[in-house]
């Protein structure tokens, strides 16, 4: 493989609620509106990093309270409170009108990619809520990565690194507030694919930093994309 690619994916970039089952979800705008609900910013961010670099964008703005698209088939978070409850009929339809649709397309790009020979980066971008649970988390900025996967640990690295450099009052952390290797879309297409082919990383924003919005929401930003550039140019090919 002697060329890569990069893709970015956002699975929780809206709080939409489809009219079908606009009556499941009355009286819940709070929660749609939460951390709950999705990821605010995380799509905006996913946006400008695809612009920056050309590369492809693949994101959903459902609800994750409809169905969590990070989430395996089975999970039991999979289906919310609000869903969970429903019929198997109507949660395998809703599975097949609104998940399946977005992990068909960044499961099958990827796809099509090694199979030309290409090695793939994928960026899945997130944001995390400052508080759980009563618990002040303390990072601004994670990256959650397989560790046993030497291309993923050293990307994340060089991307730590130089957001470092550019925003030294930053909190950077590794796998942190989840775990790496724990459920989600990048940990299902590193079985699909070994570490050579596909390299992938969940970015957390810490969403304080969308909550503030101005100058300070931007500025991250930007250092966020300024830092990935220089992380992609370190060794090995490069999109």
């Amino acid at each position: 493989m002697n060329q890569s690619s990069l893709v970015i994916s956002c699975e929780h970039g809206g709080r939409d609620v489809p009219p079908a089952h606009g009556a499941r979800f009355a009286g819940a705008e709070a929660v749609l509106g939460s951390h709950r609900g999705w990821d605010p910013g995380a799509l905006l961010l996913a946006r400008e990093m695809a612009c920056a670099f050309a590369a492809p964008l693949f994101f959903a703005t459902t609800t994750r309270l409809l169905v969590d698209l990070n989430r395996s088939i089975g999970h039991r978070q999979l289906f919310s409170e609000f869903t969970r409850g429903l019929p198997r009929t109507e949660r395998d339809a809703i599975v097949a009108a609104h998940y399946r649709p977005h992990r068909s397309e960044v499961e099958g790009d990827i796809a099509r990619r090694i199979a030309c020979g290409e090695a793939v980066t994928h960026i899945a971008s997130h944001s995390f809520t400052p508080v759980m649970n009563g618990v002040l988390r303390q990072a601004d900025v994670a990256w959650l990565y397989d560790p046993r996967r030497p291309r993923e640990a050293a990307l994340a690295q060089r991307w730590i690194q130089a957001l470092a450099q550019r925003a030294p009052l930053l909190r950077l952390r590794r796998n942190y507030p989840y775990r790496g290797r724990g459920d989600g879309l990048t940990a299902l297409l590193r079985k699909r694919f070994n570490g050579a082919e596909y390299l992938g990383i969940e970015l957390e924003v810490n969403q304080r930093f969308v909550e503030t919005g101005g100058s300070a929401w931007a500025v991250l930003r930007g250092e966020l994309i300024g830092a990935l550039r220089v992380a992609l140019e370190g060794p090995g090919p490069s999109p």
